[in-house]
């Protein structure tokens, strides 16, 4: 057997976004991601993850991923390469446990959304081209070098990038005629171990591409990079998680069941002198509501709350109410009552936000949980809306049938 040997590269010191390795993203902390897609390879033999930072290593151990060292930490700076880490873990491996992988795969955290699939391809390039020194995950480039320039300053003339052979001025030439150009991602790199210890190189000479396809793209330096790649994954895109694979909607849909506290107000309450209780709503939650009908989908409000409020909220909205169970009730409450109305659960649409719904999520065809769920929610859920709770989430997920 081969052993290949998964390396995923996380320091503590991240500047953009602190703490960015164990930051949850999509539910999941950033690195869970990358030890996800290593672990459900059939050829990697061995998942480590390389740290200088104790917590971040407690969190690889959890999500499967071993931390036989911590990397020095003065391979662990901003202005740090790749390259030293490697040659230190695998010269520690080799040291301290005799061990000597034939190939290294290179996970970064920073690109986690990954095909599945994707280790197993990159490998198996390398298993099947004696020549190479690496496989390198490629996209399509989204601009053309060829129509790019050197800047030699303000008052000097631009300097032509790159040229071509047989196209005098590339930069005015249609991109059909001009090469295909791909740009490297950092969602894998598999690696022969004699180039990096013989060649002192992560690639080599001889670089083999593994051509990705472009909507996985996906590098988070930025926090709005983080809220713009969490949307991927939570449009269904099919990708490696972590946690449960989640399914994309339904295409037919016949029942829309949400949660009321922290879904249809915002799970805050006003109690005056006498006890009694009010809440908040959001009136645009209502506006779809007719234009679910036409389409054949109706709404149920089903929550464990006894205050009458539920009923009342309901009949200003014209939905039915399903509610003062016990908390653990909910699940068996939604079969029954799909049964009495001879509903496919399968056409059900699941909303809610907190623990006493993930009964319910287990029962509809999709779930949907509100922007603030708390994040066992986030993770069970298919969908997470853009919308908190209280402030037009049942809008935002009508919106989005109606785009389907």
């Amino acid at each position: 057997m081969t052993n290949i040997l998964a390396i995923i590269p996380a320091r503590g010191g991240s500047k953009g976004i602190p703490r960015k390795n164990i930051r949850d993203f999509a539910g999941y902390p950033l690195i869970a991601w990358s030890i996800a897609a290593a672990k459900r390879s059939s050829l990697v033999t061995r998942v480590i993850v390389s740290t200088d930072d104790e917590e971040i290593a407690e969190v690889a151990r959890a999500w499967g991923a071993e931390t036989p060292f911590l990397r020095p930490a003065e391979l662990a700076q901003d202005k740090s390469t790749d390259l030293p880490l490697f040659e230190h873990a695998l010269q520690w491996l080799r040291e301290n446990e005799n061990y000597r992988p034939e190939m290294v795969v290179q996970l970064r955290p920073t690109s986690p959304i990954r095909p599945k699939g994707m280790v197993d391809d990159a490998v198996n390039i390398l298993l099947n081209h004696a020549d190479a020194d690496c496989v390198r995950g490629v996209v399509p480039a989204g601009q053309n070098p060829f129509k790019m320039w050197r800047f030699n300053g303000d008052e000097k003339p631009l300097g032509q990038l790159l040229e071509v052979p047989g196209i005098p001025e590339p930069y005015n030439a249609p991109r059909q005629i001009l090469p295909s150009v791909y740009w490297q991602t950092g969602h894998i790199d598999a690696i022969r171990t004699s180039t990096i210890v013989n060649k002192k190189s992560l690639t080599g000479d001889v670089i083999y591409p593994l051509v990705v396809d472009p909507k996985y793209t996906v590098d988070i330096d930025t926090l709005p990079d983080w809220g713009k790649y969490e949307a991927v994954i939570y449009s269904g895109l099919e990708a490696v998680s972590p946690g449960i694979s989640r399914r994309t909607m339904p295409k037919t849909i016949r029942l829309i069941v949400t949660d009321f506290d922290g879904v249809l107000s915002d799970g805050r309450v006003w109690v005056d002198e006498n006890g009694r209780e009010t809440v908040a709503a959001n009136r645009s939650d209502s506006m779809r509501i007719r234009q679910m009908r036409e389409l054949g989908i109706d709404i149920v409000i089903l929550s464990s709350e006894v205050n009458p409020v539920v009923s009342m909220r309901a009949r200003k909205m014209k939905v039915e109410a399903i509610h003062g169970m016990g908390l653990d009730e909910k699940g068996e409450v939604l079969k029954k009552y799909l049964a009495e109305k001879n509903i496919d659960p399968a056409q059900v649409v699941y909303l809610g936000n907190d623990f006493n719904d993930l009964p319910c999520f287990e029962v509809a065809g999709w779930s949907v949980a509100v922007a603030d769920a708390y994040p066992e929610v986030v993770r069970a859920a298919d969908h997470v809306l853009n919308t908190n709770g209280g402030f037009g989430a049942l809008r935002e997920l009508c919106d989005l049938i109606l785009k389907e």
